[in-house]
């Protein structure tokens, strides 16, 4: 297929058009440079839009109280405290220019009385902190970002005759392999969905941006992109993933009806007052509310159901939990016998609202499953249960530019990159992660290439891409890759979800490494044009390697927290705190190694109470305050 081969070279390759891959796009081509937006679906389909609640952002606009301080803490309480604190940090300062940015290119966000952007509650945020607009706020964003690219492609087009002069996209085409030369990125290298025709890319910089690992799942609120490609693609050219073993499950995704079964519903119905409840009709999650949120969440109903009317004089109602709390105490009431009969509980928005208001400030929660399941969100409650929904651990990464460890010319952002949120993600950090990290991704992709220059492809690297891709059509009679897709979900859905045992965990890696061995042999029939089989024997390499990840860090850490949960190690042990875990990949399997987590800095550790931290850290930490 080289003979035939399409080349093309940019100053920089963004993998991936969600949020993370526009925002750093963006600023690499107003840096000057030139870019190729390679995205595995349609332009305007990546998964960013289905994030519907809104971007957390400390604007104070509906509470003055606010600011990046509060952010700060907030993040990393829902973290538990193994965030990389420079992270949350940039994040948290950073996160309010990235949504007044967007307005000024075209964002149209719902709006205060005094015509303000709106921000509303969220689960694990002191205060309103959310700009939306309604529940299509991922929407508004990749439209928002589309069209200043699209703009930007207008001023090309004057200038040079040429829209796509110096930004173009590539769409419907799976990259699947960073290509390095000398120890250094030199581009990537992949195929046409549509056809396979294979597509070169050199550059001497690329911005991973992939989104996440969900298929890897058998329930999942991921679309079908979601497949670790830019986890695999890290692992494979180099570079470590941290921290994999912390997985989200979304507290409410549908489960039932079948028909929308595994879709989510936004975290925004609990913040404008939906209730859980059992099989019994209990409120049950004022029995669920641990020890380090107990002066933050109420304990009973009515001052509960208060907060939503006065809060400052309230504490918030514990449907507003971390995610990972909430999913927890979910699993908890099924497997005592108190779920639904299809293994869920209520979630009930129409007790408090009326159908007016629902309609207007949640319309695609209750069109969708108006249309899609004939559950209207106006009138009765929605069956809903844990989801895999997102991956904390991710690419190690400097937070400063989003250079990937241990692979120079690698850059990752977004949910693809790890460290931010610690072992567990606030609704609502995702979006503005996209922003203020796509955005300093393509700040490092940009100071790198002006510092480094070319670094061409040989055509050694290009024939062994190529002998890759054209492997499965090699074979005859081999493994099929849906069966083997089948099994992996089985077993992490099993073995690797949200309550997790040394056992299960250890015959699970032993299963994967099996499902591996085997892989090594899956065959496709047909050709090349129009062949899903073809797709999913890629996409199947990259979920082995998450599983992998996930499972073998799993095991080490003998601990719960945030979204690793043990049944064996039920507690939270400060010592596990200090520990990260960081996967790299050797050709054969996954190696997993201990290392430190960086010490947060005095003036950050003192934004918090002491008796607060004294629930997260040793007596040691706490006695030297922080580092200096």
């Amino acid at each position: 297929m080289t003979a035939n081969l399409e080349r093309h070279k940019y100053d920089i390759v963004v993998i991936g058009a969600g949020g993370a891959g526009l925002r750093a796009a963006l600023e690499a081509r107003e840096a000057g440079l030139t870019v190729a937006i390679v995205c595995k679906s349609l332009f305007g389909k990546a998964h960013t839009v289905m994030a519907e609640g809104g971007a957390a952002a400390s604007m104070g606009n509906v509470n003055e109280k606010d600011n990046w301080m509060v952010h700060f803490r907030d993040t990393m309480r829902g973290g538990k405290f193994l965030n990389h604190y420079r992270m949350a940090e940039l994040h948290a300062k950073e996160a309010p220019d990235r949504i007044w940015e967007l307005e000024t290119w075209g964002a149209l966000f719902d709006r205060t009385k005094e015509g303000k952007i709106s921000q509303r509650n969220f689960g694990g945020h002191e205060y309103p902190r959310l700009a939306h607009v309604g529940d299509r706020t991922g929407l508004e964003l990749i439209r928002t970002m589309q069209q200043r690219i699209v703009a930007l492609q207008q001023v090309d087009a004057r200038e040079t005759g040429n829209p796509e002069t110096n930004i173009r996209v590539f769409a419907e085409v799976t990259i699947t392999e960073i290509l390095n030369e000398n120890g250094k990125v030199a581009g990537a290298y992949g195929y046409r969905r549509e056809n396979g025709a294979e597509v070169l890319f050199e550059a001497p910089a690329v911005v991973i941006a992939t989104g996440g690992v969900g298929k890897t799942f058998k329930i999942t609120s991921n679309s079908w992109e979601g497949t670790g490609d830019g986890h695999a693609l890290a692992l494979k050219s180099g570079a470590n993933l941290v921290d994999m073993e912390f997985l989200q499950f979304h507290p409410t995704g549908m489960v039932w009806p079948l028909s929308v079964k595994g879709i989510l519903v936004t975290e925004s119905v609990r913040g404008e007052g939906g209730i859980l409840t059992n099989s019994l009709g209990e409120r049950f999650m004022f029995k669920y509310i641990p020890d380090v949120f107990k002066n933050q969440y109420a304990d009973n109903e009515a001052e509960a159901d208060r907060w939503y009317i006065d809060q400052d004089n309230n504490r918030r109602p514990p449907e507003l939990l971390p995610r990972d709390e909430v999913a927890r105490a979910i699993n908890s009431e099924v497997k005592a016998g108190r779920g639904t009969e299809h293994g869920g509980v209520f979630l009930d928005v129409s007790k408090r609202l009326s159908a007016e208001i629902i309609k207007k400030r949640l319309p695609s929660m209750w069109h969708q499953f108006y249309e899609l399941a004939g559950v209207d969100i106006t009138k009765e409650a929605m069956e809903v249960g844990p989801t895999c929904h997102y991956v904390m651990g991710g690419v190690e990464v400097n937070p400063d530019t989003a250079a990937a460890v241990g692979v120079e010319g690698l850059f990752a952002a977004g949910e693809v990159a790890g460290g931010m949120h610690g072992s567990n993600r606030l609704g609502g950090n995702s979006l503005t992660d996209l922003l203020v990290f796509g955005r300093r991704a393509g700040m490092g992709a940009v100071a790198y290439v002006k510092s480094h220059g070319a670094n061409p492809v040989s055509d050694s690297t290009i024939v062994k891409a190529a002998t890759r891709i054209a492997a499965p059509f090699t074979r005859v009679g081999g493994e099929n890759a849906y069966s083997l897709h089948q099994e992996l979900q089985e077993i992490t859905h099993n073995l690797v979800g949200i309550i997790r045992t040394r056992a299960e965990l250890v015959e699970a890696i032993e299963k994967i490494a099996d499902i591996r061995k085997r892989s090594a042999n899956i065959s496709v029939t047909g050709d090349r044009m129009f062949n899903p089989g073809f797709h999913l024997a890629f996409d199947l390499d990259n979920m082995l390697l998450v599983a992998e990840s996930t499972a073998k860090s799993a095991l080490l850490r003998e601990e719960s927290r945030g979204g690793h949960t043990r049944d064996d190690f039920p507690g939270m042990n400060p010592t596990w705190r200090q520990v990260n875990h960081i996967s790299s990949f050797d050709g054969t399997q996954v190696n997993i190694k201990a290392q430190s987590l960086p010490v947060l800095p005095k003036e950050l550790f003192d934004l918090f109470d002491v008796h607060e931290l004294e629930k997260y850290m040793t007596p040691q930490e706490i006695a030297k305050g922080g580092s200096n």
